[in-house]
């Protein structure tokens, strides 16, 4: 069965990157070895400001850590998640009660939450579903 994400083009994703400046990483782990972490140092090294998002960490790649999205006193561009699927539909309604929604809501690899995505979407927002953020990102701008 085809999902919605694997319907994206590769140029919304493009322009999502050209436009996006900040990032908040719900699920950042402080380990080194973890793909959160990974992922979080790369979207850092490629220019972008990363927000972890952890409850259980006062810092992360050596940024303030937040308890919650709600806890930011910004907006974010893209809420990146690495979280398990049941766990996501808390994550999208807290972006979406933002002051300010973000552009994106980007769910890693393995993560896939129709329902909370459909949320998202009813409110405009661009969902991106079981996909690599920095696999994309390196595949379609640092060529």
């Amino acid at each position: 069965m085809q999902t919605f994400s694997s319907l994206i083009q590769s140029s919304e994703i493009s322009n999502l990157f050209k436009g996006a400046t900040t990032i908040a990483i719900v699920g950042l782990s402080p380990k080194e070895n973890r793909p959160s972490n990974m992922v979080g140092r790369y979207l850092v090294a490629a220019g972008y400001t990363v927000y972890p998002i952890n409850p259980g960490q006062n810092e992360v790649l050596g940024k303030k850590c937040y308890p919650a999205l709600v806890a930011l006193p910004f907006s974010v561009d893209i809420v990146n998640i690495f979280r398990k699927s049941e766990e996501v539909m808390t994550i999208v309604e807290e972006a979406l009660a933002l002051h300010t929604l973000p552009k994106a809501i980007w769910m890693q690899q393995g993560i896939i939450n129709e329902e909370a995505a459909q949320l998202a979407r009813n409110m405009g927002v661009f969902v991106v579903m079981d996909r690599c953020i920095k696999v994309d990102h390196s595949n379609l701008i640092r060529r």
